[in-house]
């Protein structure tokens, strides 16, 4: 699969949430936070700063979900990435 422009394929990263006292965040706190955290799968020709294989953090409303060979991958555009770890 090779994504067109500035599209990325990603797969979303469930992660559990716990506040700086140490409790964790119920699933609807945490779904209240405006960014998710993702692994790069394949980025678009165009992109260049961003490689496959690291995780980021992009805006949770950005983009769409499609299936591919039976997997659920996130589509989103580059500039709706925020944060690259």
């Amino acid at each position: 699969m090779t994504p067109i422009g500035k599209n990325i394929v990603i797969k979303t990263i469930e992660e559990e949430i716990v506040t700086s006292s140490g409790l964790m965040l119920s699933s609807d706190d945490a779904n209240k936070q405006r960014y998710k955290r993702g692994l790069i799968i394949k980025p678009g020709v165009e992109v260049r700063a961003i490689e496959e294989g690291q995780e980021i953090y992009y805006d949770k409303r950005a983009g769409y979900t499609m299936f591919i060979e039976n997997e659920a991958y996130t589509i989103i555009q580059e500039n709706d990435v925020v944060v690259v770890l």
